[in-house]
């Protein structure tokens, strides 16, 4: 497991309504932690086998397959199932279980759909190496 550190910004807001002129920003570092290798790895196996079985494929761009894949890993080792990373959610404990909105898995007729239904994990470490 390898730790990434990333900083952000923080906007403080006023109950009083402060005009954004004089809104303070205040740094915010963040630990990143890495999915396990062998949820990367779970997950890489069960994308590759979905696809197959549902007769789709994986994005033209493997950076968006692996990105997605690390995702679900992260969320199998942090939530306990692989909760869907492409998008917000208020509480991440209710969603599990519901219906995936990715570009992970993409019918053929779909402009973004390569002719892949493999990505190694390799490809995976590669695409997102300096995320």
């Amino acid at each position: 497991m390898s730790l990434q550190a990333s900083s952000s910004y923080a906007v403080g807001i006023s109950s009083f309504g402060s005009p954004p002129c004089c809104v303070r920003q205040s740094p915010v570092i963040r630990a990143k932690v890495e999915p396990s290798e062998k949820s990367v790895e779970i997950m890489r196996k069960f994308s590759e086998q979905y696809a197959r079985k549902s007769g789709t494929y994986f994005c033209v761009d493997k950076g968006v397959t692996s990105v997605v894949i690390k995702g679900l890993a992260d969320h199998k080792d942090s939530l306990g199932a692989p909760l869907c990373p492409c998008r917000h959610y208020d509480d991440k404990a209710a969603e599990v279980g519901k219906e995936c909105h990715c570009m992970l898995f993409l019918t053929p007729d779909n402009d973004f759909a390569g002719q892949d239904q493999a990505i190694s994990l390799e490809e995976i470490r590669e695409s997102t190496a300096n995320m």
